[in-house]
Formats: structure tokens, C-alpha cells, sequence
């Protein structure tokens, strides 16, 4: 079947699932399939269950008219998604980045939405299936729409941008994260770079943390760079108070003055700017920026604050690598208190330099002082360091238990394999 005429089908049923699980009636099924998944053995059983049709690229011991024969699904899922997306003569914001992706999304879409009929990435759902089913999901009532966009090789942005089609993007930084896929640091900014590529090449809009000189460098040639800092910058700004949560000073490109957030750590600190540069940048409202940004409260494990009992505890848990590890240790450190606990989980996806990373996150907590200190799973298991040392994050769960503390501040942080935010389940 063409394109055009499965959008057709597409424009009469506009609800698509992949999970028959989560299957509403008149939904399209699109029949995945993965390493260990096959979803063409679950058509027959998605039109039972009320599928208006099915998407498949496997033959179906069935004639009903309902199953629609591909070469490969998921092709046919992001071409559709293309199709969709040339529909618009909107702004399509992307937003990449090692560290604060979905933080900053949230953000910008806050501060975009008070004004403008505004979709945005659900979740996390920023792959290769995630992206053509958020902008399946943006309708035509649309007036902006912010994609984020997850990598970790290179070519990963690239084949993002060709189905949708970004006006505008955003790297918020080049960290270390997914080292083993992008083949280190060098490969990190190659393989986010292709953001600005395409952006460079369609005449596109780059808005930039100008303290960071390698996007200065990375964006050279885009035609319209809006840039956001602590000096020198469209907009600056500063931390003025970060000791329970993030308040902002605007120095430079806004009427507004400062913004108390309810974010933990100053290393939020560019994702608040950025939201506010796009507020200015597409004109919305100062007292809406002002009153979207200090009502937006974090959730998902990203930087919460979370009161239990005597006890302040930042759960960070939805993932973690070197780079965001550093700055959350650096940052708790900072903060009032003499009694805190650090319970960190492993990093993954480091490859060779794995080890090395995990040893340098240890010599940077013996710089600190702690009440104590538990390292949990991954490469933490097979470094020397004279700390706590436990498999998982339910051995973790189990000794907080034991602990019972009083009047402490915990940091709780790890990558997602880790779930250290079950340390805190009862």
C-alpha cells in the first residue's frame, strides 16, 4: 500500500499502538518487531480486540481485509510520519543533547504551551519508534511542536531529522554519555551535531548555551543562532539561590528579573534559560514565562526533591553518566547540611572507558565529607574504593531501612538500568 493512501486510513483512525496490551478500539496496529518481540503474531488478536486495522510485514495465515501488507513496518511508521509532518507549516523544535533532554523539553513546552496550542515528546519516548509516534500524535490544530531526540551512535539524528524535519534545534550539551555506542567523546559531538547539520543545511535556527565553546564551534554556518549564558550571551543569566531549589537572576534579554523554580541543582540552570529564550524568541508573555517556569514541579525521578520525615532527599534516578553524575555530587555538596548520604548506582554504556569513569566519580566523593556513602551495581562493583558496596538497588532499599535517619539530606542517582528509585519504595 502507497503512503498516501495508508495516511488515508490514517487520517480517518489518527490513534496508533503498537502494544495490543494498551489497544483502544478503532486504533491502528502497527506490527513491531525487535530481538525479542514479533508484533505480526499479535494482528489477528488486535482486530479482535478492536483494531481498525493492522500494519504488518509478515504473512498472516488470514485474508481479512483489515491487514495491511508492508515490506517493514517500522519503515512505514516513520515514513508515515513524514507524510504527516510536511502537513505543517509550523515550527518543529528538536531537542538533543547528553544531559537535561526531557528536563528542558518539559520546560519549553511549559513556558510554549501558555501561549500556543503546543505537542510534545510523551515520556521518554525519543528513539526511532518514539519520534514518528509523537509526531503522528501532533494534531491539526498544532501550532508548535517539540520533539526530543535520544542518541547513542552516531547517524541516530541524522535519520530523526529526515522524517521530522526540524525549523529549530537545540543541543544542550555534549557530555559523557553512551560512550560505547558513539565511540567517545569526539564521536558524542559528531553524532549530536547532526542536529546542526541539518539545520545548517535547511536554513534552520540554532539556540546555543553560549558558555559552552564547542557548540559555538558546532553551530558555525546556521543561518539564525539565538544564544543563552551566563554572560555574553541573547539572554543571560545567573544562579541566584540553589540551596533547596534553583532561582534564577535574567541579566541581559528580558523583562523579568528573577524566576524561582522547583528544580534542585544549579545544572538546571541552561534548561530554565533556554525555556525562557523561547518564550522571548516566539513572543510569549513575560508574566507567562515567569508563572510557567516557577509553577512547573519536576517528576519521573529527575531531580525531585522529595520531604520524608526530618529527611530531604533528591531522587535523580531516571539516568545518570559521568557528566550529569559529576555535576549532581558537586551540586548536593554545595548544599546547607553537614549530615548527607550519597547512594549512587552504576553508570552504563560506557564501553572501554567504563572502568576509569567509575574511578574517577569515587575520587571525586573522597573530596567531600559524608555521613555515608553507598555505591551500587555496575563497574562500581569491580573498582577498589573503601565505601558501601551492593549489588543492587533492593540490597540499597533494605540498608536505608536499617538506617533510620534523621534531619539528613540524600542524593539517590543512578543510570535506568540501576532503578535506584526503588530504594525509597516501603
Amino acid at each position: 500500500m502507497q503512503i498516501e493512501a495508508l495516511y488515508k486510513i490514517f487520517i480517518e483512525y489518527p490513534s496508533i499502538q503498537t502494544d495490543t496490551r494498551k489497544l483502544q478500539q478503532g486504533d491502528l496496529f502497527f506490527a513491531l518487531k525487535g530481538d525479542n518481540f514479533n508484533g505480526n503474531l499479535f494482528a489477528k488478536q488486535a482486530l479482535a480486540s478492536g483494531a481498525a486495522y493492522a500494519i504488518i510485514d509478515e504473512p498472516v495465515d488470514d485474508t481479512d481485509p483489515r491487514l495491511i501488507k508492508t515490506d517493514n513496518v517500522l519503515a512505514t511508521l516513520q515514513a508515515l510520519a513524514k507524510h504527516h509532518r510536511v502537513q505543517f507549516k509550523i515550527p518543529f523544535i528538536a531537542i538533543t543533547g547528553s544531559n537535561g533532554k526531557t528536563t528542558t523539553k518539559e520546560l519549553v513546552h511549559e513556558v510554549l504551551s501558555t501561549t500556543y496550542k503546543t505537542y510534545t515528546t510523551k515520556g521518554n519516548l525519543n528513539n526511532h519508534i518514539g519520534i514518528p509516534l509523537t509526531i503522528l500524535s501532533v494534531k491539526k490544530d498544532a501550532e508548535i511542536a517539540v520533539i526530543e531526540m535520544g542518541a547513542n551512535h552516531q547517524k541516530e539524528i541524522e535519520a530523526y531529522c529526515t522524517y521530522t524535519l526540524p525549523t529549530h534545534g537545540i543541543i544542550t550539551n555534549c557530555g559523557k554519555a553512551h560512550l560505547e555506542g558513539f565511540g567517545g567523546i569526539e564521536g558524542v559531538k559528531k553524532g549530536k551535531g547532526e542536529l546542526f547539520d541539518y539545520l545548517r543545511k535547511t536554513n534552520g535556527t540554532a539556540f546555543i548555551m553560549n558558555d559552552y565553546d564547542y557548540l559555538i564551534e558546532m553551530s558555525k554556518g546556521i543561518k539564525e543562532i539565538k544564544t543563552y549564558g551566563t554572560k555574553d550571551a541573547d539572554l543571560v543569566g545567573t544562579v541566584n539561590e540553589s540551596n533547596k531549589f534553583l532561582e534564577v537572576s535574567i541579566k541581559k534579554g528580558s523583562d523579568i528579573k528573577n524566576i524561582q523554580t522547583n528544580l534542585v541543582g544549579e545544572y538546571n540552570l541552561p534548561n530554565v534559560l533556554l525555556a525562557i529564550l523561547l518564550g522571548e524568541y516566539f513572543k510569549v508573555p513575560d508574566t507567562k514565562i515567569k508563572s510557567a517556569l516557577e509553577n512547573y514541579i519536576p517528576s519521573n525521578s529527575r531531580s525531585q526533591l522529595i520531604e520524608k520525615d526530618s529527611n530531604k532527599i533528591i531522587l535523580d534516578a531516571y539516568n545518570a553518566n559521568p557528566t550529569s553524575m559529576k555535576a549532581a555530587i558537586e551540586n548536593f555538596a554545595k548544599m546547607q547540611g553537614s549530615d548527607k548520604v550519597l547512594i549512587l548506582g552504576g553508570m552504563m554504556e560506557l564501553g572501554e572507558e567504563s572502568i576509569a569513569e567509575h574511578k574517577s566519580i569515587a575520587a571525586l566523593i573522597d573530596t567531600y565529607k559524608w555521613k555515608s556513602v553507598v555505591l551500587v551495581g555496575g563497574d562500581f562493583n569491580k573498582i577498589d574504593h573503601h565505601y558501601i558496596n551492593l549489588a543492587n538497588s533492593t540490597e540499597a532499599k533494605t540498608w536505608l531501612q536499617q538506617q533510620h535517619f534523621a534531619n539528613t539530606a540524600m542524593l539517590i542517582k543512578g543510570s535506568r538500568s540501576m532503578q535506584m528509585e526503588k530504594v525509597l519504595e516501603p
